[in-house]
């Protein structure tokens, strides 16, 4: 079971940390997204670490589990947190996210949905980005404005 999920028996739907971490796959001049399955809007790849995982454990697991992908290496690019990243969930869930933001390098695998986390999986050039998630918004502008992303 998740720790998140298990947290959530104690604490309802109060607000609470959540450490994890998202995975860029650039591909040309693209960026690989998955449309959620929670929100119906687009964000990265990514999701909370689990008790014992490191981050780059946390951005391996999640790159497979989301998107079936696995990568040679990761490159830590950013650590995000604050007012950006709360996010209040559909079930009443709040939770202020520490985001580690990683490169993934190497990737490698034939992209297939794995989980029911996503609904789609589609790589977009910055010019034609769909309806993004608040917190996939901010990373992809970090993103543009520091030239990951053109």
């Amino acid at each position: 079971m998740s720790y998140i999920r298990e947290m959530r028996k104690y604490i309802g739907h109060a607000p609470m940390l959540s450490v994890g971490a998202t995975v860029v796959i650039l591909k040309d001049d693209y960026i690989l997204l998955n449309l959620r399955s929670d929100t119906h809007t687009w964000g990265i790849p990514g999701g909370a670490i689990e008790l014992g995982e490191t981050l780059e454990q946390t951005a391996a697991r999640e790159l497979k589990e989301e998107t079936n992908l696995t990568a040679a290496s990761f490159t830590l690019l950013h650590l995000f947190s604050g007012p950006d990243f709360y996010f209040k969930y559909s079930n009443g869930d709040e939770l202020y996210s520490v985001v580690a933001l990683f490169l993934a390098e190497g990737v490698a695998g034939d992209l297939k949905i794995t989980d029911g986390e996503s609904t789609e999986l589609a790589y977009f050039r910055k010019e034609a980005l769909p309806t993004l998630e608040s917190r996939a918004k901010t990373i992809i502008t970090w993103l543009i404005d520091n030239h990951f992303l053109f």
